[in-house]
């Protein structure tokens, strides 16, 4: 994946020295700052040289701040990393609530609300979700702050970099309340698809499983229904449901791109753009890399995940 990145990155028409110097730039300007990004050697020496460096964590310095990459990356990672767990902290508990609630009262109005809820949340892309957001919430009624990850002019001890986290650690109270409203939105329009896909596995996994016979016998020694549910037909249906919430993080850190733009949130989406746009190839290429990252350590959880919800699982 990180060679299709690269290469393509370096098909896109136009000249990154003329980019970053303007009109102003005259020939000797040019070579000599291509000379200095190193972008004068051939792309396969190049190509070797960044997975050479990427080996030891080195993604080079940014072509346009010239900032080294890692430090660009790690300035802007936290953003993501909190409005994604808010995203999948709301698709998940939401998903399992709908989708529980759901295959209770099958072709109930209640089953049929919530399938039709799913529907629209599935069939509505990110982008579209955030704009009516924004606009309804943010705009028309002003409840909620229209972007950004705190009010302006707020400052918070960077510790982890997770304004949420820092602000509970330090026992900054208006900065945990301000992170938390601006987290709302883009977390609901992040969430409302992987949300709406939990909710509909959930459904069907629960309706196979309450049919079951340890269910049957369950309700037949007289355990009470809430019991029945949570202990011994929801625990059984996880497993499909751990996969799937796996597999929803990886589109939750693409849906970020769309997400961070339209909020103006300064995480890893907003920087893979603007980098895109300026072809900042070792700060395109660290983002990918560290996502791609992300994605492997969350299925090697849900790995870990499954030996504990199930016990016949056994990892040698």
């Amino acid at each position: 994946m990180l060679k299709y990145v690269f290469f393509g990155m370096h098909l896109i028409p136009g000249d990154v020295a003329q980019l970053l110097l303007g009109d102003k730039g005259t020939e000797a300007d040019l070579a000599r700052l291509r000379h200095q990004l190193g972008l004068d050697q051939p792309v396969p020496v190049q190509y070797l040289r960044f997975l050479a460096g990427a080996l030891v964590g080195d993604f080079g310095v940014s072509l346009r701040t010239r900032q080294s990459a890692i430090w660009e990356i790690g300035q802007a990672l936290p953003a993501t990393i909190e409005l994604s767990l808010a995203a999948l902290l709301l698709a998940v508990v939401f998903g399992l609530a709908i989708g529980v609630l759901a295959a209770r009262r099958p072709h109930s109005v209640v089953d049929t609300a919530a399938m039709v809820g799913v529907l629209v949340g599935v069939s509505m892309p990110v982008f579209w979700t955030g704009i009516l957001l924004l606009l309804v919430f943010g705009g028309i009624l002003g409840w909620l702050p229209l972007g950004g990850i705190l009010d302006g002019g707020m400052m918070f001890h960077r510790i982890t970099g997770l304004s949420l986290v820092d602000g509970l650690l330090t026992g900054n109270g208006p900065v945990v309340q301000s992170t938390l409203r601006h987290l709302i939105l883009p977390a609901v329009a992040l969430g409302a698809t992987a949300m709406a896909t939990i909710a509909r596995m959930t459904r069907s996994t629960m309706l196979e499983v309450l049919h079951l016979d340890y269910v049957r016998t369950a309700r037949a020694k007289g355990v009470v229904e809430r019991r029945v549910v949570s202990h011994h037909a929801l625990r059984n249906a996880l497993l499909p449901i751990v996969t799937l919430v796996g597999l929803q993080l990886g589109l939750l850190l693409s849906g970020a791109v769309l997400t961070e733009t339209i909020f103006a949130i300064p995480g890893l989406g907003r920087l893979a753009i603007t980098s895109v746009l300026a072809r900042d190839y070792p700060v395109v290429q660290g983002v990918v890399m560290i996502a791609a990252g992300i994605f492997v350590l969350a299925n090697l959880l849900v790995d870990i995940l499954y030996a504990y919800l199930d016990p016949r699982i056994r990892y040698d």
